[in-house]
């Protein structure tokens, strides 16, 4: 056994410090949107006498519901398509070693490297000529084709970590590749599959520009275009506002907090590899 000794005290000392330090704007956030219009304590002074009309008001007025629907549709339906793609990508790239899956995969690391933002004119002009603007389609489609590279990558990394023995196994009992991959590879990959599900899911749920851009002139919006436009109609009255904002945030937090313990393994994972 590892003896008790004043580092291990100091290590654990400055961890719940640095746990302190990231919860304090969570607490601020709470506590601002429990408190009534006329109290006018410090941030950091707990609530006297909280109240959940500030929700009330926000989830009615700010029309969250609708852009809850519309942001958790969107979310859910792009990252099932960046997970199916880049893992059915990843596998050839990973285990077959040859010129063209090298060349390959450099081609898609290009993705990581292009600022979205240099694209913005003419992926808006594609999506307005194919009809698309104003529709789910139009986003899920970008997200996916700007999300892929970032995830082959990850499932690539895990991939080349993993040993091929169990998937040679399979193919010598009578299984073809994809069945090898389907029965014997997929399952080991659900530690990055949760890491990569998460990590896009909390890209596409807290991205502003492109639904403003996408949607605009149309009753559609996501949680962030919601909460921004909700916000500066609101704006003196911040306990509704900051009621919002933990509307938009909880369904996100919530989800990591579940799929946390696979998204530290996933990393871990794809870092020895």
């Amino acid at each position: 056994m590892k003896r008790y000794t004043g580092r291990t005290f100091v290590l654990e000392l400055v961890m719940i410090l640095a746990g302190l330090l990231i919860a304090t704007p969570l607490y601020v956030l709470i506590n601002l949107a429990v408190r009534g219009r006329t109290e006018t304590r410090s941030p950091l002074q707990p609530t006297r006498y909280p109240t959940l009309h500030n929700f009330t008001v926000a989830w009615e007025q700010a029309g969250l519901a609708s852009a809850l629907g519309y942001s958790l549709l969107i979310t859910v339906v792009s990252s099932a398509l960046i997970v199916t793609v880049s893992a059915f990508a990843s596998y050839p790239l990973a285990r077959v070693v040859k010129r063209w899956s090298r060349i390959t995969f450099v081609v898609i690391l290009f993705g990581l490297m292009v600022p979205i933002q240099l694209g913005a004119l003419p992926l808006y002009q594609t999506m307005r000529d194919a009809g698309l603007l104003g529709t789910p389609w139009s986003l899920i489609i970008f997200y996916v084709g700007s999300q892929v590279p970032f995830t082959v990558f990850l499932y690539v990394g895990f991939l080349r970590a993993l040993p091929v023995d169990f998937e040679q196994a399979a193919l010598i009992d009578g299984c073809n590749s994809f069945q090898a991959f389907w029965y014997v590879v997929l399952p080991a990959l659900r530690p990055v599959t949760s890491t990569v599900i998460v990590l896009n899911a909390i890209t596409v749920w807290n991205d502003f520009f492109t639904p403003l851009l996408y949607l605009s002139g149309t009753g559609a919006q996501t949680m962030p275009v919601a909460i921004s436009t909700f916000a500066s109609q609101y704006f003196t009255d911040w306990g509704v506002v900051f009621a919002g904002i933990t509307i938009a945030i909880a369904p996100v937090l919530l989800f990591y907090l579940v799929l946390q313990r696979y998204i530290i393994n996933g990393f871990a994972g794809g870092l020895k590899g």
